[in-house]
């Protein structure tokens, strides 16, 4: 198949030449080149984020008086006493008055000192993660599931066809996990094939966190859960609640229809949980129940998600507590969202709805990369000041300058975001926009492994498919003390967040408790059809 490449309509043509000597040709848009057009608000929003109280003190205030008193304490020590000595002028009031000045100085650096400690953000601290591995009696191979899709008769036969071409290209392998409700004979759908979904992602997460951590369920005074399509009453949250009979003071929240961003959003929820409730644990489940959501009608932008979702779960322990920095294997050092939900194309780019039959299903619009790239593009601009290294802002923000206010046709400056982070996490939620990722922020293979080896081998696991590959990148021995990871999640809305987190200890392989790669990670990485 021959491509060519329409750069300024972001589109990619794609001719294929068939035995009858007739030609197809399909056209569809590439992920915008983000980097070529930055605007300028949201690197001042960058800006903005560094740029907090309890830095203006230390940096302004508590800095330079630092400096001030170390020279003022040591020439009083070298040069004033011993003047003083050799002229034998030595008087004690002299010395109090000096001593007085000291005093005061230092007074004031402790008051500045301790309104910095007050304002200052607190730790939060990742203690430890889990993500739920399924039994084996719930492994789907793909030939499989083509075979559940004919059998079960609701597909015409250009929709059959329509989903064995996406799962030729997909890269969704062959040991990739569906629940009992669907793979029933004839699919069960209900809300009690839900239910039993739900607990057992949940619960099986749950207590492999509980026992790797060795943290009580009833420490927990916090708990969120992210679920986007299903959200039953009682709420998912309070399913938890009553499995393991929480305390009656816990704080819970359910996040429901923000897609697969969700788990991050959870986090700087639960950030600003920790920061207001000190000494605290606080739990944050993100899953999706892909049961009640199994489209049986026959739009093709619905029928993506049949081929591309797959049954999964994680469970994220933090803490702001200070004894846990000793055992906690991440700090979270930024959060960064980007809704962009007042532009009606990102609005519905993602969207739950009824086709022409009446049949419920999730629609992923055509627009889908482009809206992506314009998402990603406002993140990592706002990201890029609080975590690239001087040099590298400066140039960009050279480049910038002449190109917005001289208009200057010189290159853009694009980052080295390499220079910033050891490793990334990108959700895994399709091939063709890993692969436009990739090429934009010019990562290696090395860099898109964990999220590539995560879609081949569990799917499309939602909002928990960033901790499958932050799992993968422990399995292989990766993380070492001080390393950064960069995760990356897109949702429906449409929303791009990133988290930041650094690495307290170096990971150590060998407990695989709570990593559902236990079986797999030698396996890896596989060879990919890139058909």
């Amino acid at each position: 198949m021959d491509r060519v490449e329409i750069d300024r309509e972001r589109l990619t043509a794609e001719m294929a030449f068939k035995e009858d000597s007739s030609a197809v040709i399909k056209i569809r848009q590439r992920l915008p080149d983000f980097l070529q057009s930055v605007k300028l608000k949201y690197v001042k929003l960058g800006y903005g984020y560094s740029c907090n109280f309890a830095t203006i003190i230390m940096f302004v205030l508590i800095v330079p008086l630092s400096i001030a008193t170390v020279i003022q304490l040591s020439g009083l020590k070298l040069d004033r006493i011993l003047e003083l000595l050799c002229k034998e002028k030595l008087q004690l009031n002299m010395i109090i008055d000096a001593a007085s000045d000291q005093l005061a100085v230092s007074t004031m650096l402790f008051f500045l000192f301790g309104i910095y400690w007050s304002k200052r953000s607190s730790p939060v601290y990742l203690v430890d993660f889990s993500c739920y591995k399924p039994a084996d009696e719930r492994k789907m191979s793909m030939e499989a599931f083509l075979k559940m899709s004919e059998e079960s008769r609701f597909f015409q036969e250009e929709s059959l066809q329509f989903q064995k071409r996406i799962a030729s290209r997909a890269s969704v392998g062959g040991e990739t996990y569906l629940s009992r409700g669907i793979t029933s004979r004839p699919p069960n759908i209900c809300i009690h094939e839900a239910r039993v979904e739900a607990e057992d992602v949940m619960f099986g997460a749950l207590d492999s966190l509980f026992e790797k951590t060795g943290v009580e369920p009833s420490d927990v005074g916090i708990l969120i859960v992210n679920c986007s399509l299903f959200n039953p009453v009682p709420s998912l949250s309070s399913m938890i609640v009553n499995h393991y009979k929480l305390r009656d003071d816990i704080k819970t929240y359910n996040l429901g229809g923000m897609g697969c961003s969700a788990g991050l959003i959870s986090i700087e929820l639960a950030k600003n949980l920790l920061k207001a409730n000190p000494d605290s644990y606080a739990v944050v489940v993100s899953t999706e129940n892909i049961t009640q959501n199994w489209y049986s009608g026959n739009d093709r932008s619905m029928l993506l998600c049949n081929c591309l979702f797959r049954m999964g779960g994680a469970a994220v322990l933090l803490s702001n507590k200070a004894r846990d920095l000793s055992r906690s294997k991440y700090e979270l050092v930024h959060l960064v969202r980007t809704h962009k939900g007042a532009d009606d194309k990102h609005f519905n780019c993602v969207r739950q709805a009824e086709d022409d039959q009446g049949i419920v299903g999730v629609s992923l619009s055509r627009d889908l990369m482009a809206v992506a790239g314009d998402a990603l593009k406002t993140n990592i601009t706002t990201l890029g000041p609080l975590v690239l290294p001087w040099i590298e802002q400066f140039r960009f923000f050279v480049t910038l300058v002449r190109r917005k206010m001289f208009k200057a046709k010189v290159k853009p400056y694009i980052p080295d975001f390499k220079l910033a982070f050891e490793h990334f996490c990108i959700h895994s939620g399709g091939r063709a926009v890993l692969d436009e990722i990739q090429k934009n922020l010019q990562l290696r293979d090395w860099h898109m492994e964990p999220s590539r080896m995560t879609l081949h081998r569990f799917g499309n696991t939602s909002s928990s498919s960033l901790w499958y590959e932050l799992a993968y990148t422990e399995g292989k021995g990766r993380v070492a003390r001080g390393d950064r990871v960069w995760q990356i999640a897109f949702g429906s809305g449409f929303k791009c967040n990133s988290a930041v987190w650094r690495a307290l200890m170096d990971i150590p392989v060998g407990d695989w408790r709570g990593n559902a790669w236990v079986d797999s990670i030698d396996k890896y990485p596989a060879k990919l059809n890139v058909a």
